[in-house]
């Protein structure tokens, strides 16, 4: 059944540009906006039917949900002092970009205060499952709210997780789970350098993984994608880094794991692979620059 709903996407960047194609395809009346409006014309540019808006409220005026995909808390600040007074009625406002909860929080209450009704909802998941429609929805917020919301969400996602009603349990659960990806990604390159110190075929270690209770899908698929040195961008190295630090920053300390994960995710950055996928990490290890 098509999405009968009109959504405005604000931030078109690789995630909210895939969402926006998704929601087009199921039938959704899209609007988008971004910050750099190239990156808006790129999407109608893949589809015609979505409507690019250079105001942000033009883009957001008589919509059913408003999903905000941006970069970072402060960039999310900034959206949210043009959203709020011009925020339609009976709209639900899906907060998705990552930001950890202290900033989710921030935005739950004065979302409250505006008297917009808010999700806290970012997702684990990138591009490839957002134009699949098989992301994973980490939800916070009021019932009423995920109600009128969810034709949106199922049509981007396998998934909704409904976490908590404060407006910040999702984003305290995004932190985590990219933390724990952000740790497979490591753990799976420090496998493939241990292969190769004793001598083990990275084929066959993947086989004998994936046979049995050890088998992570995801961490299988980057060590392949590490093999064959694809690193095109599916979630890059620089978003890993930013919501490590947030664990760190959010979670008040980080764990002895953590800080090394962190670290090698920095390494990457400086070595200038911060807009290549998380697998890119992997050059580093392999070369003996880690």
């Amino acid at each position: 059944m098509p999405l009968a709903a009109t959504v405005a996407v604000l931030g078109t960047g690789a995630l909210g540009r895939a969402m926006a194609v998704r929601l087009a395809d199921q039938g959704a009346d899209v609007r988008v906006w971004n910050r750099t409006s190239a990156r808006a014309a790129d999407v109608v540019a893949e589809r015609p039917c979505i409507r690019a808006e250079e105001r942000l409220e033009d883009a957001v005026a008589g919509t059913d949900v408003v999903l905000t995909v941006v970069r970072d808390g402060a960039a999310l600040a900034e959206v949210a002092d043009r959203l709020l007074p011009a925020f339609p009625a009976g709209g639900v406002w899906v907060q998705a970009s990552t930001v950890g909860p202290a900033a989710a929080r921030a935005m739950a209450a004065r979302a409250i205060a505006a008297g917009v009704a808010y999700l806290d909802a970012p997702v684990s998941g990138s591009t490839a499952p957002a134009r699949a429609g098989t992301l994973v929805w980490l939800v916070s917020g009021e019932p009423d709210a995920v109600t009128t919301a969810r034709p949106a969400l199922d049509a981007l996602g396998s998934s909704v997780h409904v976490l908590g009603t404060e407006g910040h349990e999702g984003s305290a659960a995004k932190v985590v789970v990219n933390a724990w990806m952000a740790a497979a990604v490591v753990a799976a390159s420090d496998a493939l350098v241990l292969a190769d110190r004793l001598g083990v075929d990275h084929a066959a270690l993947r086989e004998v993984l994936g046979a049995g209770a050890l088998a992570m899908p995801y961490a299988l698929t980057k060590m392949e994608a590490m093999d064959a040195g694809a690193d095109d961008p599916g979630f890059a190295v620089e978003l890993a880094l930013k919501d490590l630090r947030l664990a760190v920053s959010d979670g008040g300390a980080g764990s002895g794991l953590l800080d090394v994960v962190t670290a090698r995710f920095a390494a990457a950055d400086d070595a200038g692979l911060g807009q290549r996928d998380v697998a890119a990490v992997h050059r580093l290890h392999r070369d003996g620059r880690v």
